[in-house]
């Protein structure tokens, strides 16, 4: 796929009396694409027309019509349709997932996260190890990055050989928020198997980014939002995986109504039947006219042709590294990794005169219509995203940053 080649389906903020924003921050929020209003419209005409037979009347009817989004979700995680479902929302599906998978017995009841995780999913291990009795202060334990901000791969495989006698749950990101660092996801998948600890992926900025084996590598569990590099909206209905060797889990789970056995779900019996594999794991309907939004976004990505936006030609986020680079005085400090295999679409860039001048930049930006987003203490994030974005918006970028410094 060639970068921008759907720029036409997007729409972009408006900057001025005639122009659009330069627009680099789908690592945060996607533009809303062209086949969402008319999709959502479409649920919004058979809500009015046909009321509670929209559940069981059209093509898809309510019921089963997360199963819309299942085989390109199953394509971008490089997993089985079994395994995976469009549903919730990305910390509470961590929570679910986490009730399941994250059970601690004598020794071994500790949490591996990374220093610097997303806040959420720190609230949330915590919370985990609250309800278990347990305490943030002692059984979590917090890998810390190196000097250049970064985790090494292998550091991660040694901190769970040397805990494994100790940990629970391994929780890590794939595709780490702040530095757009990219994990190799099987090598940590396998160190965890390997050494008898569950493990989980917070693939948030990962899914649709990065290319993803989930079958291949064999985690526990992943889960991920759709509104950044899925474009599905804010709010968007979430994803999760659960590997098929847990299809039939029997272990503990907060069951609800929409995860029970679809053929006698209406019976309305008092004793829980799961559905098999990760559909099992659905507690509530989903929001239909959020779903309707995510079903539009993914047939891009349909329509695309494509396993990740790391498909795509040429590399946006390397042509963006090489400008920074030509910028004269060095004003900024790339901190993501430069390898297209350690990284994605997210250039994380740390502003070298310090928080006030990041911030003066940062703000001479977005007066000049640059959409980006700021991270404390000095930290730019640039995404340029090969479905929207192209070589022309780079150049755009590269002059404005120029101008500004």
């Amino acid at each position: 796929m060639q970068a921008g080649a759907f720029r036409h389906r997007f729409t972009f903020p408006v900057h001025g009396d005639d122009g659009h924003k330069l627009y680099l921050c789908g690592n945060s929020l996607g533009l809303l694409p062209d086949t969402a209003p008319p999709r959502v419209a479409r649920e919004i005409e058979r809500w009015g027309r046909l009321a509670v037979d929209g559940h069981f009347r059209g093509d898809p009817a309510w019921l089963a019509m997360h199963r819309e989004c299942t085989d390109t979700l199953a394509r971008l995680a490089g997993a089985k349709p079994a395994e995976v479902c469009a549903m919730g929302s990305l910390t509470n599906n961590l929570h679910l997932l986490m009730i399941s998978f994250f059970r601690p017995t004598g020794r071994k009841r500790k949490i591996l996260i990374e220093r610097g995780a997303f806040p959420s999913d720190r609230y949330a291990v915590a919370a985990q190890l609250r309800l278990h009795g347990l305490d943030e202060q002692t059984d979590l334990i917090e890998l810390e990055p190196g000097s250049d901000g970064l985790i090494d791969d292998a550091r991660v495989v040694e901190a769970i050989e040397q805990h494994a006698e100790e940990l629970a749950l391994v929780l890590w990101p794939g595709v780490q928020y702040g530095t757009g660092q990219r994990f190799d996801m099987g090598t940590i998948c396998a160190a965890a198997r390997r050494n008898n600890v569950a493990i989980g992926l917070d693939l948030a900025h990962a899914i649709g980014n990065v290319p993803l084996k989930l079958n291949e590598w064999g985690p526990d569990f992943a889960a991920w939002c759709s509104y950044k590099y899925l474009n599905a909206g804010p709010g968007a209905v979430a994803g999760i995986f659960v590997a098929e060797r847990h299809a039939e889990f029997d272990g503990p789970r907060l069951a609800g109504w929409w995860g029970h056995d679809e053929a006698t779900r209406f019976r309305m019996g008092p004793e829980f039947q799961a559905i098999p594999g990760a559909e099992g794991w659905q507690v509530s309907e989903a929001p239909i006219l959020n779903l309707a939004a995510l079903i539009a976004a993914l047939e891009i990505y349909r329509e695309a042709d494509i396993d990740s936006l790391q498909d795509a030609d040429p590399d946006l986020a390397g042509t963006l590294m090489e400008i920074i680079d030509g910028l004269p005085g060095q004003p900024l400090q790339i901190i993501t990794p430069r390898p297209r295999e350690r990284r994605g679409c997210q250039v994380s860039v740390r502003v070298s005169a310090g928080r006030e001048a990041g911030r003066a930049l940062f703000e001479a930006l977005q007066a000049e219509g640059v959409v980006g987003d700021w991270r404390e203490p000095d930290i730019i994030r640039f995404s340029p995203t090969p479905l929207y974005n192209n070589p022309d918006d780079l150049e755009r970028l590269g002059s404005l940053l120029k101008k500004a410094l």
